[in-house]
């Protein structure tokens, strides 16, 4: 049997205290302007700018859960978590991708309403949609320049989140400019409608994204047969059984399988040079391998025809 485990510790801790330090800032900044925008919305008796403010509370909550799973995956590893609490960063992403649907389809449910008896609103709607838009951007800014939101699910949730409050407050301007220039309300739902379709695609991606993950399936970016493939080409290897790789958390794939070996070969020499493989070719750092002799096989391929 053959373990290997080679995390890169202090990158990932640059990243892990980025992603918090960028987090925190952004949540505040959101949490601020959401109280802001609710206002805003109740007094100008404007659905895009409302559902924006609540895009901006599913953000605050986003953002806050969040970096509470980063808080929390620094929990250490024991014996009832021997991966420790690092998946709730996935469980995280996970809650803030239904929670985009739920928006969404709340949005959709509101502008059905507004079509049937279009409101009056108020065009002041068009001065707070502008500065939710500046907030928009800063915290997108900060979140894409300061965080991982490349290789992090849980970033990318976020950020997901806060582009679609940017797409919002977009929708929320053009609404309001129709409305001051020509008395268009009907401008108002429509926006809303535009931007609830753009927040319920980002919702399903990483919905979709983080049960792939939960449900143990294969990195996207690692291919089944070409990991067989590269493995069995490795000398004194003749092929590959139960083979399964799998996703912990952001950045952290494992893999591990049944390795069938020539009888008379260096088993170390074999599990060091497959580790080295998946390490250098396939970026795992975590695997698990255990060698086996061809009698082995054989017995375990008659035990299947049995």
């Amino acid at each position: 049997m053959g373990h290997s485990h080679d995390h890169d510790h202090g990158h990932h801790h640059h990243h892990h205290t980025n992603n918090k330090k960028a987090l925190f800032i952004s949540f505040l900044f959101i949490s601020i302007f959401m109280i802001v925008e609710i206002i805003g919305g109740l007094l100008t008796n404007s659905l895009a700018l409302l559902s924006d403010a609540g895009h901006m509370f599913s953000d605050a909550f986003a953002l806050g859960l969040s970096l509470f799973a980063f808080k929390l995956s620094e929990k250490a590893a024991n014996v009832q978590k021997t991966f420790g609490y690092k998946r709730f960063e996935i469980l995280a992403a996970f809650i803030n991708g239904i929670t985009l649907v739920g928006i969404s389809l709340y949005i959709f449910w509101e502008a059905y309403h507004r079509f049937l008896e279009p409101p009056n609103v108020n065009g002041t709607m068009l001065w707070i949609a502008v500065i939710g838009f500046i907030v928009n951007v800063i915290v997108a800014f900060i979140l894409m320049y300061s965080g991982d939101t490349e290789d992090n699910l849980n970033m990318r949730s976020a950020l997901l989140h806060v582009l679609g409050d940017l797409l919002g407050s977009v929708g929320a301007i053009i609404a309001g400019v129709l409305i001051l220039l020509f008395g268009w309300n009907i401008a108002d739902p429509i926006a809303s409608i535009l931007v609830a379709l753009l927040i319920l695609i980002s919702g399903y991606r990483i919905s979709r994204d983080s049960i792939h993950i939960l449900m143990e399936g294969i990195p996207a970016n690692l291919s089944f047969e070409a990991m067989e493939n590269r493995l069995v080409q490795i000398d004194g290897v003749i092929s590959i059984h139960d083979l399964h790789a799998w996703t912990i958390t952001s950045n952290f794939p494992s893999f591990s399988c049944h390795m069938v070996v020539e009888e008379n070969t260096d088993r170390d020499l074999i599990l060091k040079k497959a580790a080295k493989v998946l390490h250098d070719e396939f970026s795992i750092h975590h695997t698990t391998i255990q060698v086996e002799g061809i009698d082995a096989d054989i017995e375990k391929q008659e035990d299947c025809c049995n």
